[in-house]
C-alpha cells in the first residue's frame, strides 16, 4: 500500500525573495526617459528646456503611481494571506 505524499508548502524565503526581485525590477525603469517622440519634438522646438524637463517629470510621476498602488495592494494581500496561516 502506498502512502500519499504530503503536500509541500512553498518556502517563505523563496516567496519573499521573488517579491523583492519583483519590487526591484519595477523600480529600475523609473529613472528612464518617459517622453514620447511627438511630445519631445513639440517641446524641443520651442527651446524652453525647463518646460521639457517639467513635462518629462510629470509623465514619470503619472507612470509611477499605478505601480505603487498595485504594489501596496499586493503587499496587503500577501500579509493577509500569511496572517491566516
Amino acid at each position: 500500500m502506498q502512502t500519499k505524499a504530503k503536500s509541500q508548502k512553498p518556502k517563505a524565503n523563496s516567496i519573499r525573495s521573488k517579491f523583492l526581485w519583483l519590487i526591484t525590477y519595477c523600480l529600475l525603469p523609473i529613472a528612464s526617459s518617459a517622453q514620447c517622440a511627438m511630445c519631445r519634438a513639440a517641446l524641443e522646438s520651442s527651446g524652453n528646456n525647463a518646460k521639457v524637463e517639467a513635462v518629462n517629470d510629470g509623465i514619470v510621476f503619472l507612470m509611477a503611481i499605478p505601480y505603487i498602488i498595485v504594489a501596496g495592494i499586493g503587499f496587503v494581500v500577501y500579509k493577509m494571506y500569511y496572517k491566516k496561516k
